[in-house]
Parts: C-alpha cells; structure tokens; sequence
C-alpha cells in the first residue's frame, strides 16, 4: 500500500502537488456533424478543450483533444480517441456554425506591451482557414469580450481618461459592451443598433430566421455591480430587429435572467430566472418563451424544500450551450442536490423532472452538451479526477437507463475514502423561521491509517455563502487527505442544493447560524470519527475564511492553527469598497436599493455579525493569504486583521500576492499558497 506522506516531509509534500496538479480539467466540449461512412455506420467527431496547471512555465495551458463516437442511433457502438492532444496556444474563444461546416476562432497574437497584442477573428472550414479578420486594426470596437458570461461575440468601446465603472471581480476594464455583427463574405463589421442605453448585453445567439438577435441585457444604471458567480443582476430577454434596429423586450425586467437557449426547431428558447438583488446565487426557475405565440410560461418553479429524494431545484448559474434534446421537447442540464451534482432532464411540455444519472456511484456529473441526443458529460468524485463519457438521452419515460461509455478514463488516486455525512442541527439551533432544516458534510479520510486517533482533521466550510461542495474532483481536500489528514467539507444552511427554504434561512443570521453548523459539524465527526481532537485546523476562502476567523474567535480552544485565503473581516468596512455592495446589505439581514445609505443601526449590525468583533479572544495561529487585485474582498480586509493580531501578539502570517484575484488561482499563487499552507500547518500542529 503507497505509504502516507508526513507532515515532517515539505518535500514530498510538494512533489504530491507536482503530481496531482498535472491532472487536467475538462472545460468544453462539442459534437461535430453526423456522418455516415460507405458501409452504412455512422460516427461523431467530439472535440475537447481542456486546462492544465504548467508548473514549469507558471501558467494554465490549455489543449485540446478529438474523440470518434460510432453508434447505431441510439446506443454507443464504439469510442475512442482520435490522436494525440494539441495545445491550443492564444486561442481566446472558438465557436461552431449551427451547420457544424465551419468554426469562428478568437485568437490573441503579438507582444506582451501595452498596446501590442491583437486580436483575430479566424473563419475555418474543413482543412482551412477560410478568412481571418485583424479585429485591432479594423478600430470598430475594443477588445473582443472572451469570457463566460458573455458567451458570445461582444466588444467594448470608450475613451482613454474617461472614468468608466467596470463589472467587478474578474471583469476588470470590461464596462461598455456592444453588439457587432460579422459578414464573413465581404469582411464587414457593424455594431448592432437598437440595444437599450441602460442595458449592456451578452450572451446573445441568431434569433429563427436569423432576422435579427437575442440577447440578455443587465442593467447599468445607475452603477455597476459586480457580475461574477451573481445571478442576482437585474436583466431581461431582449429582441433586436436587424433591418429596422427595433428592439423588443422578451422576459419581465424587474428580474434576472441568464443563458437563453434556442430549440432546435427554432420555436422555443427556454432560460433561467432569478429574483435580483437577493441573495447572490439561489435556486432558479427554468422559464419558455414560444417564439411564435409570445407566450412565457415557467416550467420548472422555485422548490422551496426537499421532499424525500425529490427533486431540490435548480441551481446551476449557465445552461449548456447544447441543452435541447433532437425533438425540442426536454432541456438537459446538471445542477447540484445536496452534496452530489447530477444530471436531469425536463419534459418542457409538462414539467416533469428526471434524474439520469440517480442511483449510480455517488460522485457528480457535469453535461458539457448534446446534440441530436447524444451528451458528452464529465464525472469525477473526490477520488477520481475527472473522466469524459458519452451517451444517448433515452426515450421519454427511460431517462434512467443511459448506459454512459468512456472516452477519456483517470485514474483512482488510492487510499482516499469519503462519504456524506447528514446533520440536524440541535434544537437550539434551529431557525424559527425556516426550522426542520437539515445540512450536510463531505468527509475525505485517508485510507488504512494505523491509529484513527492519531489523524488530524482540516476543516473546510465553501465561500459564498450561497454555493455547496459537491462530491467532485477536488486538488486541495484530495491533497490534503493524501498527506494523512482527514478533511470535512461543510455544506452550511444556506447552500445551494438543499431547497430555497435553507438558502433564505441564512440572510441576517451570518456569523452566527453559518458558524454554528460548522462547528456542530466538527463536534459529530470528532465524536464519531474519534480523530485526534487536540490536532484540529482550518481553511476557508472569502465567505469560507469568514466563517473560519468567526470559528477560532468564537471557539479558540478547538483549533489549533488557520489558514485564511482574502477572508470577509469586516462587512461595515467592506460596503464601500466591494464590487458587491449589496451582499454587505443583504447577507446582514437588509433589503438592498442602489440609493440606500446604511443608517447606525445597519452599521451596528454588519459589525456585530463581522469576525472582527471576536478578535480579543483570538489565540489561534493564523496565516492569512490576499490578492492585491481582489475587487470582491478588497485585501485591506486582511489587514484590518492581520494588524489587529499583531497587536494582540497572536502569531499571523500574511502573504500578499501583488497581482492576484479573488481566487488565488494564477499557478505561480495557487503552488506558492498551498506549500505555505502545509508548512504552516507542520508547524503549528507538529509532526
């Protein structure tokens, strides 16, 4: 049996993260067209894009792979991959035509100074570059929009000193975007008139007939608000004519909406709806607008609590682009339930649920698309890195018969064992207004330890707050566990994945209801586990790191040391520096407006929720990790309280990244942070 790395070892801690961290993520995935060989069968190119951590170079390489599904139909004959991989160097973004004859390419090309990149438009058909358009020289618009929540061709204009509001976290500089359509014969660029001023649009497709486009629409008025992982943003469906540049609004506008997808017969675009400016992330309704009748109806509502093994709701921030079955009657998609990710697909017509993927092993899937029925999804659990499998949506009624076929297989990395452990919190801790809910944890441990008692547990509560840990491919926790720890991923009250109900049960309970259920958390598995309770530590990011400084201020005997990645510190402080002034407001028990204008009482009471507010009875070590670049969590929250330790002599450690995000997740930053974590817990929990 492979031996469990010590504590007293960095180095082979760190030649475990050399080897863990070349496992590549699988990012998107489409289907070429059908083709029919002179025999008679039939077959499927699947081209993959991937990402890799280059530990070398310090960066993350992306690379794709092709793959030949034959089938009869109906059911996978044959599959496998069709060459080697081939990195995919400055390509931003790359799209196929509904025909699925050519390919539209956004690559980057040039220097490294300021002014010298460009950008290029490439049209490829079969074994050629059809045309290729110098966009930077073409001075129609700024640089191209590439990232998610675009999702389609968008680009920026404006002036150079003018102060213009961006979106936030991640979307740094990007502030106007604009429509602009592409004729691919004659060359020509034109940006498309009639979109509302008060609206910056995304994620926009050819509308049936291709007469014009839809598109989302956010409100920009009258400022910004961040835009990453917040499905809050007040947006709406719009229609913009191509000949008369008319503009029609498709979906209610005092909500938000995302990802509208088109059926493939052109009559039906389903999407996901949201309330605005409530919690960041929560459970969505999937609405249909019928093109033809211009009637909108919700198929799929808000699920306010689990019944049972029911169905808990949607919870997924983007629909595949591919999400229509071939007859546009059922949408396919993945969401979390609980602590697992699954598969489903829902009859449009009625409105029924069907999970494809219930009763398997336990892990978490991901759809990446289908087309004409065939999916190509991802599955991982916390032991196994993710591997790509193909199947065929069954008929109605047999959604749980898919019988899934391998393309790309991983290996299991050994002597990691995890399950999902259910809590009910203690009658005095349930919350009156939303009681009887219940949370759960995910619990890595290594695999043959010679004496439980002697394992040390790192406990790990998810940013957010409105998000989950899901049974998934991991680096961190598997690492972890791999060096001998045990790890607990707490799903709090006020994940996603358990119900409305349980993530409207944390707003104006932060600090308290969050912080309590972890700790309950810690306690049961202790208690059942029999872990070595004297060897307890943290680790948590952003809302996680709040929750974690809340933990060591409020229950300083049970930790032993804390590692605190750009933590919450202070919501008062934090309102008027965020991109998401509106989380400050609302997860401290507030209805947010843009023209509110906090009085003391409000004041009082983000303090009082705030880790800040326990400092004098902090003794726990603590190693602090921040990105200068953090727009959501500007990294003066650390400092707030890395100086009020120091104060206090209670050993801290703080590392400033001067050119890193919210995430932390650059290569150089993520190897650099994890290292540092592991010595600072061989220090302070010994070997």
């Amino acid at each position: 049996m492979e031996r469990q790395v010590l504590l007293s070892e960095p180095e082979e801690a760190a030649a475990l993260y050399r080897g863990l961290s070349r496992q590549p993520a699988l990012s998107a995935a489409c289907l070429g067209p059908e083709v029919t060989t002179q025999y008679g069968g039939q077959y499927r190119t699947v081209h993959t894009e991937w990402t890799q951590r280059d530990l070398e170079r310090m960066e993350n390489i992306r690379f794709c792979r092709q793959y030949l599904v034959f089938h009869d139909g109906d059911s996978v004959v044959f599959a496998g991959p069709a060459g080697n991989s081939v990195e995919t160097r400055g390509e931003l973004l790359s799209r196929e035509s509904p025909s699925g004859t050519m390919k539209a390419v956004l690559r980057k090309a040039g220097g490294t100074g300021p002014g010298e990149e460009k950008q290029f438009l490439e049209v490829w058909e079969k074994n050629r570059k059809l045309k290729s358009f110098n966009l930077s020289a073409l001075e129609k618009h700024g640089p191209v929009y590439e990232d998610g929540w675009a999702l389609s061709i968008l680009c920026s204009q404006g002036d150079q000193f003018v102060f213009y509001e961006d979106w936030g976290e991640n979307m740094v500089s990007k502030s106007i975007p604009v429509l602009c359509v592409l004729d691919v014969e004659s060359g020509n660029i034109s940006v498309l008139e009639g979109v509302p001023e008060n609206v910056s649009p995304g994620q926009a497709f050819w509308a049936p007939g291709d007469a014009g486009v839809v598109f989302v629409g956010w409100w920009h008025e009258p400022f910004r608000l961040g835009i990453r992982f917040c499905t809050n943003r007040r947006s709406a469906l719009y229609y913009v004519d191509l000949i008369g540049g008319k503009c029609e609004l498709l979906s209610d506008d005092s909500l938000a909406v995302s990802s509208p997808r088109l059926s493939p017969d052109q009559c039906r675009i389903v999407y996901l709806q949201y309330p605005s400016l409530i919690p960041h992330h929560q459970c969505s309704q999937l609405c249909l607008y019928d093109w033809y009748t211009k009637v909108t109806s919700v198929v799929v509502d808000v699920v306010p609590r689990q019944l049972g093994e029911n169905f808990s709701g949607i919870y997924c921030s983007l629909l595949p682009l591919g999400c229509w079955s071939a007859d546009s009657q059922r949408v396919v998609f993945d969401s979390a339930q609980r602590s697992r990710q699954d598969l489903f697909a829902v009859d449009t017509q009625v409105g029924t649920v069907t999970s494809l993927t219930a009763g398997g092993s336990g892990g978490s899937w991901k759809l990446l698309t289908i087309d004409q029925d065939l999916m190509v999804a991802q599955f991982s659990t916390p032991s196994l890195p993710p591997t790509l499998k193909v199947g065929f949506l069954p008929s109605a009624g047999k959604e749980q018969s898919v019988l899934w076929v391998s393309l790309e297989e991983a290996e299991p990395i050994p002597d990691i064992h995890w399950g999902i452990r259910v809590l009910q919190p203690p009658p005095e801790q349930e919350n009156v207004q939303y009681a009887g809910l219940d949370f759960e944890a995910i619990l890595l441990q290594p695999g043959s330890p010679p004496d439980k008692t002697q394992v040390p547990m790192v406990v790990m509560p998810h940013g957010g707050p409105h998000s989950s840990f899901v049974t998934a491919w991991m680096l961190f926790p598997a690492m972890l566990c791999k060096m001998g720890f045990a790890v607990l991923l707490v799903n709090y009250r006020g994940s996603t994945g358990f119900g409305q109900d349980s993530i409207l049960s944390l707003p104006g309970n932060v600090g308290h209801q969050d912080v309590k259920d972890v700790q309950f958390a810690v306690e049961q598995v202790l208690q059942e586990e029999h872990f070595d309770a004297s060897h307890v530590a943290l680790m948590g990011g952003s809302h996680g790191g709040f929750i974690s400084c809340h933990l060591i201020g409020q229950y300083p005997e049970t930790y032993r040391a804390c590692v605190a990645r750009n933590p919450v510190i202070n919501i008062a402080s934090m309102l008027g520096s965020t991109d998401i002034p509106d989380w400050c407001v609302v997860e401290a028990g507030f209805p947010f407006s843009s023209d509110c204008l906090p009085d003391l009482s409000v004041w009082a009471e983000m303090l009082d929720k705030s880790p800040i507010r326990y400092i004098p009875q902090v003794k726990t070590p603590l190693l602090l990790m921040l990105g200068q670049e953090d727009r959501r969590v500007p990294f003066k929250q650390g400092m707030e309280y890395y100086r009020a330790l120091k104060t206090r002599n209670v050993p801290v450690r703080l590392l400033l990244y001067p050119k890193s995000t919210h995430a932390l997740s650059e290569v150089e930053v993520e190897s650099d942070s994890f290292m540092n974590a592991v010595l600072w817990l061989r220090t302070h929990l010994g070997s």
